[in-house]
Formats: C-alpha cells, sequence, structure tokens
C-alpha cells in the first residue's frame, strides 16, 4: 500500500502542469532510469534423513527443501559514485551499499524494486522503494523497507538541514518520522508465569485445540490428531502453536508512528587509488505519544538509541595489490540487520 501511494504520489505530482510540460517532467524524471525483470535460481540445502525409534522399530524420514529462487523486478535512477563499476545488465542480485547514503551524485535518485523469492525452503516478498532529493543546504528522503529473512519492515521519512564542512564532508541534522509494526510487544508475556515458563497448554486450548491426556490424543482446531505422547506434543506441535499465536496478535495490531530526532554526517573522497566513503545517522531522542504500544512502554519508559551507517573503503596499495570494506549497520528498536564484505585483491602478471 504504501509503495502505491508514493508511485501515484509522483505521478500526481509529475501531471498538475499543463501536457507539454508534464511531458517535459517525466521524460526528465525517468531520463537515464533503468527498468529491469530478472529470475535466479539455484541449489538450496541438500536433502537431510531424520530418524527416529518408535519401540523397537526404526522409523526415518527425508526432509527435502526445494531449490532457491528470485523474481526481481524494478526501475532505478540512482547515478553511480565513481568507486562503482558498471555491469551490461542489472540481474537483480546486485547489492550497492551505497543505496543505503544519505546524499548521490544527483539532486534527485530513486529505487522501486519488488523481489518475490524462495530461500532454503522458505518464502518472502521483499521490498525496497525510495525517493531521495538532494539540495545544498538540505535533503528529504522517503523510504520503505521489507526484508523477511531480517524480519524488518517499516516507513521512513525525513527532513534535514545540511551544514557542509567541506567540499567532502556534511552534517545533517532534522526529523525521522517511522511507521513500523510495535516492535517490542511480546504477545506471550500475558501467558508467561512468574518463573519464566508459559502457560502453552491452556494457550493452545484457547486456540481451539483438544487435549485427551487420559487417551494421550492430541487434536488440531480442525480436529486433526497431531500427536500421540506428550513428547511429540511439547517438542513439535507447541512450537507451531506458540508461533501462530504471536503472528496472529501482531497482525492484528496497527502500525505505530515513530517521531525522532536525528543527526547524521557524509563524506566522500574518491582518486584513482584510494576511495573512503562513509555515513551515518543518530537518533538519540524519540517523542512519546503515550500510546499502549509506544516502544517507551516496552523500553521502561525511557529513551534509546537508534542507528545506522555504512563505509565503503578501497585502496590500491601498489601496482598488483589492493584490498577493499564495504557494509552496512541498522539497529532500530533493538533490531539488528548489516551486510558486509572484504577482500584482499593481488593482480598477478
Amino acid at each position: 500500500m504504501i509503495k502505491l501511494l508514493v508511485i501515484l504520489l509522483v505521478i500526481l505530482t509529475s501531471c498538475v502542469a499543463p501536457k507539454k510540460c508534464c511531458s517535459q517532467v517525466l521524460k526528465k524524471t525517468f531520463k537515464f532510469s533503468t527498468f529491469y525483470v530478472a529470475a535466479n535460481g539455484g541449489t538450496s540445502l541438500s536433502d537431510k534423513d531424520v530418524y527416529s525409534v518408535d519401540g523397537s522399530t526404526l522409523d526415518y524420514d527425508t526432509i527435502l527443501t526445494p531449490y532457491d529462487y528470485s523474481l526481481t523486478m524494478g526501475i532505478r535512477k540512482i547515478q553511480r559514485f565513481q568507486y562503482e563499476g558498471s555491469t551490461p545488465f542489472k540481474d537483480g542480485t546486485e547489492t550497492s551499499f551505497s543505496d543505503a547514503a544519505n546524499v548521490g551524485r544527483s539532486p534527485f535518485e530513486y529505487l522501486f524494486e519488488v523481489d518475490y523469492k524462495r530461500q532454503e525452503g522458505v518464502e518472502y516478498f521483499d521490498q525496497h522503494h525510495f525517493l531521495r532529493y538532494v539540495k545544498p543546504k538540505w535533503f528529504t528522503k522517503v523510504e520503505y523497507i521489507k526484508d523477511g529473512f531480517a524480519d524488518i519492515e517499516y516507513f521512513e521519512s525525513t527532513q534535514r538541514l545540511r551544514l557542509l564542512g567541506s567540499r567532502k564532508l556534511s552534517f545533517n541534522i532534522g526529523a525521522v518520522q517511522r511507521l513500523a509494526e510495535p516492535y517490542g510487544y511480546d504477545p506471550l508475556e500475558e501467558w508467561t508465569m512468574v518463573t519464566g515458563d508459559i502457560h502453552y497448554t491452556q494457550l493452545a486450548i484457547q486456540e481451539g485445540y483438544e487435549v485427551d491426556v487420559y487417551e494421550s490424543e492430541y487434536k488440531d482446531p480442525s480436529g486433526n490428531i497431531v500427536a500421540t505422547s506428550p513428547d511429540v506434543w511439547n517438542q513439535v506441535v507447541i512450537p507451531t502453536v506458540l508461533e501462530n499465536y504471536v503472528d496472529k496478535k501482531r497482525d492484528e495490531l496497527d502500525n505505530q508512528w515513530q517521531h525522532s530526532f536525528v543527526v547524521g554526517f557524509d563524506f566522500y573522497h574518491y582518486s584513482k587509488n584510494f576511495w573512503l566513503h562513509g555515513w551515518s545517522n543518530f537518533m538519540p531522542y524519540h517523542y512519546d505519544d503515550g500510546g499502549r504500544f509506544s516502544y517507551h512502554n516496552f523500553n521502561n519508559g525511557e529513551q534509546w538509541y537508534d542507528y545506522s551507517g555504512g563505509l565503503i573503503f578501497g585502496s590500491k596499495i601498489t601496482k598488483h595489490l589492493g584490498l577493499f570494506i564495504e557494509g552496512k549497520y541498522n539497529k532500530y528498536w533493538n533490531r539488528e540487520w548489516y551486510d558486509f564484505k572484504c577482500g584482499i585483491n593481488y593482480v598477478i602478471f
């Protein structure tokens, strides 16, 4: 829904002008942009045999993990930094850490990408969209991220003043608005005893399961027998019950707004044999709206620190030897996700 609103906003903003002007705006907006559709696939985890003993009988089953794949579609207009190489085609697997930087090389840049994939047998529908507009004294950016593997999803907008320290370095200060599920909320808290144990059997009964301890029969809400022993019930069925309950309770809640104060910096230097690109965002203060599911309630009413940043470094030490370090890191609502890579290259000739 959010991505559709963003796209509609761009279209409506472009088309409030007369037809001729609208055509020029659209042409300028999409000039040098790239639209891409790609499919990728490969072998996933190998098959695994699982053994069990029923009395004196040995049983085994094979866990099959289907192949991995991804179907990617997107459009992007992001000018490459000087250290980034060009490729003849976009295949949807590229990871450009510089996309997460606060400022780019063009005043107006954007990315809209959806990625439907299966990884290690689990399906995800990931999305990454952003619009970024940068001027010498200020910049603004709106972004939507959904990363199923990292279990993170949020919408973020920011408006900041830029304080130029030099041609390469700038500091920024402003506000950030984020919309996300109420991270920190634990649906199992009301079922947790003082000892830390969970009334999981009562919870399962509330969710429609039937328990007959005398006959050792455990049925799901549809009446199917899912376990015939306490061990299978506790070790196999209950984890699924708890997972489904947590997902259901979280889905019932509305997303929550989080308004924060932010400070950051951007640094960019490039030469033929050495380049350094770094950026950071630090949010030390967050407005408490007093809502029941405000993250302040899950943090004992205290403020907390959210931050993100990235670093891209490369050096050609000699004609033959070079090294590189690239990565980005996020910590929001005490949830972490990050990517990095580093290495050494030695050209032999």
